[in-house]
C-alpha cells in the first residue's frame, strides 16, 4: 500500500528526495543494490537507487517508461539513459524537437528536454523488467505526484502496455472513466477532459531489434504530438 499521498510532494525537489530514498519494496531494493556491473562498466560505481523522473515539469509532454534498466537507469541515475532503449528513444526525442541532443548516456553529458519530462512508472529496477502489481501500487503516489506537478501538461505518450496499464490506473485513481481503452501502438486516445493519451511500443531491444518498433515508427507519433501543440498554439 501506499505510504503517502501526493500532497506531501509540493516541490519537484521534494518528490526527488523521497523517491530516490525510497525503500517500500524489499524485493526490489535487493535487486537493484546486488546487481552485478557488466564487464564494459566494471570501472564504475553504479546508482543503485530509485531513480526519478528527468526534464521539463513545466512541460506539455510526459513520456512514461515501465522501469529503469539494470545498466541504463540503475547505473547512471537517469531514467532512459546510458543503455538502448535511452539512446533510441532520445534520438527520436531530438529528432522531434524535444531534447537538445540525440543522446542520453550520462547525468553529465548536458541533456536538455524542452516541453517535455521522462518518467517510470516504477522507479527501480525489476527482475526480469517485471515489476509486480504490489510494486506499481508502490510507486503510484509518485506517478501521481508528478503528474499534478505538470500543471501545463497536454498528452502523455505511454511506452508499452505495461505503462500504459499503469497511466490507465492513475485515471482511475483520478476518477475518469476509461472503459474500452486498449493498448494498441500509436493509437490516440482522449480520456474525457484528461490530458490526450498515445500509445507507442517500448523502444526496448527486444522490439527494436526485431522491428517491431522502428525509428520512423515512434518518430511518427511523437510529430503528431508536435504538431498538436503547434496547433492548439496558433488556435
Amino acid at each position: 500500500m501506499n505510504e503517502s499521498g501526493p500532497s506531501k510532494f509540493a516541490t519537484p525537489m521534494s518528490l526527488e528526495r523521497e523517491v530516490v530514498s525510497c525503500r517500500r519494496c524489499p524485493r526490489l531494493v535487493r535487486f537493484r543494490e546486488s546487481v552485478e556491473p557488466r564487464r564494459s562498466y566494471s570501472h564504475q560505481e553504479y546508482w543503485r537507487r530509485p531513480v526519478p523522473g528527468f526534464g521539463d515539469l513545466e512541460g506539455r509532454l510526459l513520456v512514461l517508461g515501465l522501469a529503469p534498466a539494470v545498466s541504463g537507469g540503475n547505473r547512471t541515475g537517469r531514467v532512459f539513459t546510458g543503455d538502448s532503449s535511452g539512446r533510441f528513444l532520445v534520438r527520436a526525442l531530438f529528432e522531434a524537437g524535444f531534447a537538445n541532443q540525440p543522446f542520453s548516456e550520462s547525468k553529465e553529458d548536458g541533456l536538455v528536454y524542452t516541453d517535455c519530462y521522462l518518467t517510470a512508472a516504477v522507479k527501480c529496477v525489476p527482475p526480469g523488467d517485471r515489476p509486480l502489481p504490489s510494486e506499481f501500487e508502490n510507486c503510484a503516489d509518485y506517478l501521481d505526484a508528478e503528474i499534478k506537478l505538470m500543471t501545463n501538461l497536454q498528452s502523455v505518450l505511454a511506452l508499452g502496455s505495461m505503462a500504459f496499464r499503469a497511466y490507465i490506473s492513475h485515471l482511475k485513481r483520478m476518477g475518469v472513466g476509461v472503459r474500452g481503452i486498449r493498448f494498441e501502438h500509436g493509437r490516440r486516445y482522449l480520456p474525457g477532459s484528461t490530458p490526450v493519451l498515445y500509445a507507442s511500443y517500448h523502444p526496448s531491444p527486444r522490439n527494436t531489434k526485431t522491428g517491431k518498433l522502428t525509428p520512423s515508427m515512434l518518430l511518427q507519433v511523437l510529430k503528431e504530438i508536435s504538431r498538436e501543440f503547434h496547433k492548439a498554439r496558433t488556435l
